[in-house]
């Protein structure tokens, strides 16, 4: 079963700093997310070199950066955007040679619309994967009318029957759609007020946080909790379990939407040939279906999404929407540490 599989390799990871949870191929390290060592998805790598590459495995984004700011040794690791600037303020990563990277021009440049991704010094960031967090849900047991706003997550009706990611940047792009903010740059004192004070109230309802997809759709497959604020991923779970899942992107204050994708570690300890073998392999046009069957994610490169255009999963968790989007795009590292820091009390009952 899928989210038996990936939940013990998730669970392999938790020593990551001393020993990979996944060895394979010794002259590549990739540092990831549990789920994104499909081979599919990167196949062309795996028919040149024979094997995966070696996996080592985190749970969210702040996890992974402390890992390798205390010396963890990897090749490349697969941020979302919101952490690239932190990578390269900490001088962990190098910029990547696009020369080397053929189909870099298929990304859609809406992607590297940022300085911190691409400036004079180069690109520092090759994205290739997005989302959606939106409300997953029990659809026998949750009327649709119930999710049709986010405020079911504090509703005293689901008490102890949901869950929320153990993550900071989404649990706030939560909290600040709820309380009206659609775009989290500029957040003022009261704006982050009123989130915390929300979040608070949601923190009451909550059975558990979840560490990765598979928890989160174990939490749900075993009828522990009913409601999910949830990564597309976590729905392609449970509908290859043949449960009734509902993905609701469209509640009234809106949903969040994330991109992610892959940097280049300085001195890193493999082959620095393989790593670019990694990235053409997961910029091929082919990667975007195997993305999609596996994951439930978009791809960043035209040609690849251009294949998956007329497929049911596009139209259900990646399609655009008629409500508020807060786009999960590199906001101010001060910011972002004041809501990290909020997100611990928080979870710790302050």
């Amino acid at each position: 079963m899928r989210l038996l599989s990936t939940t013990i390799l998730a669970a392999a990871a938790l020593p990551v700093a001393v020993l990979p949870a996944l060895a394979a191929d010794p002259e590549l390290t990739v540092f990831d997310w549990a789920g994104f060592e499909e081979p599919s998805i990167f196949q062309s790598y795996v028919d040149t070199h024979g094997d995966s590459p070696t996996y080592a495995f985190y749970g969210d984004d702040d996890e992974a950066f402390q890992k390798v700011a205390s010396g963890f040794r990897a090749d490349v690791i697969h941020p979302c955007s919101q952490m690239v600037g932190k990578y390269r303020d900490a001088g962990l990563i190098e910029p990547w040679d696009t020369d080397r990277i053929p189909n870099f021009d298929k990304i859609d440049e809406r992607f590297l619309d940022s300085e911190v991704f691409r400036d004079d010094a180069g690109v520092w960031f090759i994205p290739t994967d997005w989302g959606a967090t939106a409300i997953a849900y029990n659809s026998e047991t949750v009327p649709a009318e119930d999710v049709a706003s986010l405020g079911v997550f504090t509703d005293p009706k689901y008490q102890g029957r949901t869950s929320l990611p153990d993550s900071s940047d989404d649990v706030w792009a939560l909290a600040y759609l709820a309380t009206g903010v659609t775009d989290w740059d500029g957040v003022t004192d009261e704006q982050f007020a009123a989130a915390a004070a929300w979040l608070r109230e949601a923190h009451m309802n909550v059975a558990a946080y979840w560490a990765d997809p598979s928890e989160q759709a174990q939490l749900m497959a075993s009828g522990a909790v009913d409601i999910a604020w949830s990564w597309n991923d976590g729905v392609v779970y449970l509908q290859a379990d043949n449960y009734p899942v509902g993905f609701q992107r469209e509640a009234v204050e809106g949903s969040s939407t994330f991109f992610c994708g892959y940097v280049n570690v300085k001195d890193g300890p493999g082959s620095e040939d393989k790593a670019y073998d990694f990235i053409n392999a997961w910029l091929e046009p082919s990667a975007g279906k195997a993305l999609l069957d596996t994951i439930g994610y978009g791809h960043t490169s035209t040609e690849a999404m251009a294949t998956i255009a007329d497929e049911p999963a596009v139209a259900e968790g990646l399609a655009d929407i008629d409500v508020p989007v807060l786009a999960q795009t590199p906001n101010d590292p001060e910011q972002r540490q004041r809501q990290l820091e909020e997100f611990e009390k928080i979870k710790a009952g302050f």
